[in-house]
């Protein structure tokens, strides 16, 4: 009990003092950070498949059940000789500190929030044993003769052990209270986003057949997925963000925000995807964005010869590799300041992320963007790339089965089947479903505004009373149809046929 209250103390101060050191500083998001970094593609894969956006609630959860059985040993070793205790604590210390000062841009303040947390469990750890001490005794059996007087010290040890908690979770939730009050949503709800010098193009009529379960064309924006290894949400406030274009350029370029805004915008309907997205997985969805045309931006730069990667980062230090040539071959790659007609969401990227149709996010999608570094492929490896993933991730052609779902019962007659299929930057031709054994049938693919949306479709289905087994397949404008051969997403994207099992009634 003794070792969880200091623990506890510990975390809750260092949450406090993180919010003028920076909260990627406390102790929990800076070892949290560190393991991020550090797990094997395996474990991440796994915890992304597992978890999905979640993954970094259960990195954090994790992190806090190590750390309790950790301070839980450190409390009985303790017991025994206070200066395991010292040490236990210390090393937690140190750790935290060395993980916060070795994050991106950290300075040398960073290892406070830890330090000071540290400190603070000493004390807490010595005030809670000593009242155990006097409560049962120094040896093994107590020494107090009298009942009453052993119930009262034990009352008052508890009490003490409750008030840590309590000062803990006061003081982290007055930390984690300030550090989103010191946010930019104000400044977020106060940008004027500039009218389109090239609108998206209406929706067709025919997006978003009538059916239940179906993915809407256009995906909300607090359901749109979030995969990125910000434990805590950048906050990058728009009066200071400035980009940086350099490396290989003959005119290097920096840009404020209200420079970039005061740029021609074009507006469009682009579909993005993570490259750990499983076979007939959400972690994929479409959106209008507003931003400038990377393309006019690298050209002013002037890109020299070899320059054939954009490096991208991130302001919490990721990096991302493009290759130049999908910036500049007409595609509408951009710099997206709004998303569905409003400011970038801060956990997608505000002020300015990094939007291009056709490639997978992990090399192209940087959000909360500050630099642009023109370098080659042969000279750097970018965050993903280092730990195994392709270097280039075109976008395979991917189709899903929305309904119904996997698992479930309908009933007998004619059953609408509908879903989505992608193929960004190529565009989804055909749609065909196969319904056990039986032969590949046309699906109906509904409207779309450009190849680089994913396409939604239907298929009508005379269903018979049994189980059933149903698949489908897409096909792109290259006439390249999706593969059979289920490949799990490392290291460059799944492929394989999304099948469902559904009983019939």
């Amino acid at each position: 009990m003794a070792g969880l209250a200091a623990a506890a103390v510990a975390v809750g101060l260092g949450e406090l003092v993180a919010v003028w050191t920076g909260p990627r500083s406390a102790p929990l998001i800076a070892v949290g950070g560190v393991v991020v970094d550090a797990v094997p593609e395996p474990v991440k894969a796994f915890a992304i498949s597992l978890f999905g956006v979640y993954d970094k609630i259960a990195l954090l959860i994790g992190t806090a059940l190590l750390l309790a059985v950790f301070a839980a040993l450190v409390g009985l070793a303790a017991r025994r000789d206070f200066r395991w205790g010292v040490a236990g604590i210390a090393l937690f210390g140190l750790v935290g500190a060395a993980a916060a000062v070795t994050r991106p841009n950290a300075g040398p303040a960073a290892v406070l929030p830890s330090l000071l947390g540290a400190a603070a469990a000493v004390a807490v750890l010595r005030l809670l044993l000593r009242a155990a001490t006097a409560a049962e005794g120094a040896g093994e059996a107590p020494v107090i003769e009298d009942p009453k007087a052993l119930e009262a010290g034990r009352r008052r040890f508890l009490r003490l052990s409750v008030a840590g908690f309590g000062a803990a979770a006061v003081v982290g939730f007055l930390g984690r209270t300030l550090a989103a009050r010191q946010g930019v949503q104000q400044a977020r709800g106060e940008i004027k986003l500039p009218a389109p010098a090239s609108p998206a193009p209406p929706l067709p009529g025919t997006v978003d057949p009538p059916v239940n379960g179906l993915s809407e064309f256009v995906t909300p924006n607090d359901t749109f997925y979030r995969i990125d290894t910000a434990l805590v949400v950048p906050q990058v406030d728009p009066a200071t963000w400035q980009l940086r274009i350099h490396g290989r350029v003959a005119r290097p370029l920096t840009l404020t925000y209200e420079q970039l805004l005061a740029r021609p915008m074009i507006e469009r309907y682009v579909t993005l995807a993570c490259v750990s997205n499983e076979v007939g997985g959400d972690l994929i969805g479409n959106a209008r964005w507003l931003g400038v045309p990377l393309k006019d931006l690298l050209d002013e730069a002037g890109p020299l010869d070899g320059a054939d990667q954009v490096v991208s980062r991130s302001a919490d230090g990721w990096t991302c590799g493009t290759p130049t040539a999908a910036l500049r071959d007409g595609r509408d790659a951009m710099l997206a300041v709004a998303m569905n007609g409003e400011p970038l969401p801060v956990e997608h990227g505000f002020p300015v992320r990094m939007v291009v149709p056709g490639l997978y996010g992990y090399v192209s999608a940087t959000k909360w963007v500050t630099e642009l570094e023109l370098s080659s492929f042969a000279d750097f490896d970018a965050y993903w790339v280092r730990r195994g993933w392709a270097a280039q991730g075109p976008i395979k052609t991917e189709s899903r089965i929305d309904t119904p779902r996997d698992g479930g019962t309908v009933d007998a007659g004619t059953v609408v089947v509908a879903g989505v299929a992608w193929a960004q930057h190529r565009g989804v031709t055909a749609v065909e479903v196969r319904v056990d054994d039986g032969p590949w049938q046309p699906a109906d693919p509904a409207g779309t505004v450009s190849p680089d949306t994913w396409r939604q479709w239907t298929f009508r289905w005379d269903a018979t009373p049994g189980p059933h087994t149903l698949a489908v397949r897409a096909a792109d404008s290259t006439g390249q149809v999706q593969p059979e051969t289920r490949l799990d997403p490392f290291p460059d994207g799944a492929t394989g046929w999304h099948t469902i099992s559904v009983q019939v009634r």
